[in-house]
């Protein structure tokens, strides 16, 4: 094991014993499974400008002033199969090489179609807002959408900027033709790579198919690299609901290890100001699903909800893992002044059946201040699954 420093180090076997004691979510847990739904879920629609509750949108997020994607310290090796893909043949170019060219209707309709989708907004960087969601539809194959390090798209405070979702049949069928076995399929498959996701807004209430402010994806593969996040939002409050940036749900019956949602040298808020919030899981929320993460940064994100799993939520700053048989993988990652009015402000991680793992390599995880709980030993970090956080290379964690 590498250097590991942390705030209060109390002995493992303490650590052991509030784990193995605990027998649900969190302190206040309902003791619900991650699939509540019974793994099918709610199917949502689009978001309305304000939501339910009609609050006003936040004025849109100066991008340009925003930090780069992924943490330069970051060194970790990053497999082949989560690296970008090609964009050599796109099927789609966005624009006709000027700003104005460049519409939301277009990048929808691209969307739409499937396949390489590529931009040519002129020379200088574009804001592309959206006024309806993009799809990804089940039965278009694989979808690419390179922002060629330029491109922000927006949902400019009003709407969920992408949709894929494998077991909504009002996306071009079920992905398998099977329903029960929807969220068991690795397609449809989506990259999204050099490319900027900000004021992405939802608020459907407190149900499962919430949240994902910037992106909601249930069932097939998904791989974000060279992006940054900034300022997109999901509702306030609830239990059922998480993820500012981009929720996920998999609900694998065998588990979900093999196939995780990769995150490569991204960033997530990267400054005051342009963090990601929802009631759980500011910047990542998730049922089911395995996630490994290079090389990115998560700071300034929040979790606003209150009362944790039994009342509104509260859990996870930046990162919300809830499942059984899940796994989160860090790497040359940075997390800090992330929030959580309850549970790990840094990150919440819950293998119901506790068979789940979470490691960390290479990382620095700092001033993530406690809630109202976390895992005794490990700053900002509310761990129940299989070991304690495996910590290894020169992670710190303070």
């Amino acid at each position: 094991m590498g250097t590991f420093h942390a705030r209060a180090v109390l002995a493992l076997a303490s650590a052991l014993l509030f784990i193995g004691c605990s027998g649900e979510e969190s302190p206040g847990s309902s003791g619900t499974s991650g699939d509540p739904s019974g793994g099918q879920g709610s199917k949502p629609g689009e978001s309305t400008s304000g939501g339910p509750s009609g609050t006003t949108p936040s004025p849109p997020t100066n991008v340009d002033d925003g930090p780069a994607a992924g943490n330069p310290a970051g060194k970790c090796v990053v497999p082949a199969e989560a690296q970008a893909e090609s964009i050599a043949s796109p099927k789609t170019v966005v624009g006709t090489g000027t700003p104005a060219s460049c519409t939301g209707d277009a990048f929808v309709a691209a969307v739409a179609q499937g396949g390489v989708i590529t931009f040519d907004c002129g020379p200088a960087p574009a804001t592309i807002t959206l006024t309806a969601t993009a799809k990804v539809f089940n039965d278009k194959g694989p979808v690419v959408i390179d922002g060629g390090g330029k491109v922000t798209l927006s949902g400019g405070g009003k709407v969920r900027v992408l949709y894929m979702n494998a077991c909504d049949p009002a996306n071009g069928g079920y992905a398998s033709g099977v329903p029960g076995n929807c969220n068991e399929q690795v397609t449809p498959k989506l990259t999204v790579q050099n490319i900027t996701f900000a004021d992405g807004s939802v608020k459907l209430g407190n149900v499962e198919g919430g949240g994902g402010g910037a992106m909601y994806v249930r069932g097939g593969r998904t791989k974000i690299v060279n992006a940054r996040f900034f300022h997109n939002e999901c509702d306030a409050s609830g239990s059922d609901v998480g993820g500012g940036a981009v929720r996920v749900l998999d609900f694998p019956q065998g588990g979900s290890m093999s196939r995780p949602v990769f995150v490569v040298n991204s960033t997530f808020g990267g400054k005051a100001g342009y963090g990601n919030t929802c009631a759980n899981g500011g910047a990542l929320s998730s049922i089911g699903t395995s996630w490994s993460i290079y090389n990115s940064v998560f700071t300034d994100n929040r979790a606003t909800g209150t009362g944790a799993n039994a009342g509104d939520g509260g859990n996870g700053g930046a990162i919300y893992n809830d499942g059984n048989t899940i796994a989160l993988n860090l790497c040359g990652t940075l997390m800090e002044s992330n929030r959580a009015n309850e549970g790990g402000s840094a990150i919440f991680f819950v293998s119901n059946d506790r068979s789940g793992t979470i490691a960390l390599a290479d990382s620095t995880l700092r001033n993530n201040p406690k809630g109202t709980f976390e895992t005794p030993g490990f700053p900002g970090l509310y761990v129940l699954a299989k070991t304690p956080p495996q910590v290894t290379g020169s992670t710190t964690i303070e």
